[in-house]
Order: structure tokens, then sequence, then C-alpha cells
């Protein structure tokens, strides 16, 4: 598994294939069929692995107590520190390993990842935001947040120095401090 999530973290989903995943593994295609299924549950599997360590700060930060706005603002910080941690591994596996897929099934399991953070995000900030005091605002914030880790994780594979990633990151979050300060929109 380590081997397998160091090649889809290094180069995305569509640029490892089944020859090379087998050679680096060591066993022969058919052995990684019969142990995976396919390219894409190898994949999954490696997912798996990625968020119950490089990506567990988000479910990890979401759990802490304290004001959405610090929450958010950690969620950067924690973000810029990941994604940038590893130079052979920069980035979100889940964010950026299937960018630009040709593979519908890969990129749906990966999309329903996506779609589970933003919901648990949501859910959060709701204790802070509920919707009949705030309407849409935990939706708004969720998804600058949403928006904001992929622009760290981008930035990260692209090359941005983790010093420059941990000031973007302390602007954002300085940003989304002064949003949830912000009174509730009223009228449309």
């Amino acid at each position: 598994m380590e081997t397998a999530l160091g090649l889809f973290h290094a180069r995305g989903y569509d640029a490892v294939g089944v020859a090379e995943l087998s050679r680096a593994i060591g066993v022969k295609p058919p052995s990684l069929y019969a142990a995976f299924g396919s390219k894409q549950g190898l994949y999954e599997r490696a997912v798996v692995l990625f968020l119950s360590r490089e990506g567990a700060f988000v479910p990890e930060t979401l759990s802490e107590t304290g004001p959405v706005a610090e929450i958010g603002a950690r969620l950067f910080a924690r973000a810029a520190e990941a994604y940038s941690a590893d130079r052979g591994h920069l980035g979100c596996l889940v964010t950026d390993g299937t960018r630009n897929s040709a593979d519908a099934g890969v990129c749906a399991f990966t999309e329903s990842l996506r779609a589970q953070a933003r919901d648990r995000i949501i859910a959060r900030f709701r204790q802070d935001f509920p919707p009949e005091s705030a309407p849409g605002k935990a939706e708004r914030l969720a998804d600058f947040v949403v928006v904001t880790l992929a622009g760290l994780s981008a930035s990260a594979r692209d090359g941005l120095p983790p010093e420059a990633l941990a000031e973007a990151a302390a602007i954002a979050g300085a940003g989304f401090r002064a949003a949830c300060a912000e009174a509730p929109k009223t009228g449309a």
C-alpha cells in the first residue's frame, strides 16, 4: 500500500499504470487484480490510507472545540503544513490525485469524498451558524474552506515553498475570521 500510495500521490491516478504498479509492488498484474479487483480498487485503498494519516487533520480539526472562526483558520494552517510536509508527495491526494482524470469511476469516487468532507464542514459550522439565525452562512463558509484547501493543495504541488504556503494560509485564516464576524446578510 505504501508503494502504491507513493506513486499515486506523486504522479496522479492516470499517470500510474497497472504494469508499473505491479513492478513496484513486486507482483504480477493478475495478482494485483486478485488482491484489489482493479487499479481503481488499489487507488481507493491508497486514498483510505492517506485519509487516515496525512488527511486526518481535517476531521481532527473539525472535532476540536472553539469558535468556527478559529476552526477554519486552523484548517488552513494545518493544510499548509500537511500539504508541504513530504517534498515527494505534495498536496492532497483526494483533491489532486484524479485532477483531469479520464476515468469516470475514480473521479466519482474522489468527488464523493470531497462532497462528504464539505458536508462534514457544514455540519460543524452550523454549530455556530445555524440555518435559522444565519441562513446559508455555514454553506458559504464551507465553500470558502473547500476552495482554499484546494488552492493550497494545488500550490503545494506546483512547488510553492512551505513558508509561502503557510503565509497564504494565515492570510486566508484572517479573511475567514473576518467573514465569520460579519453580520448575517438580510434581504435578497
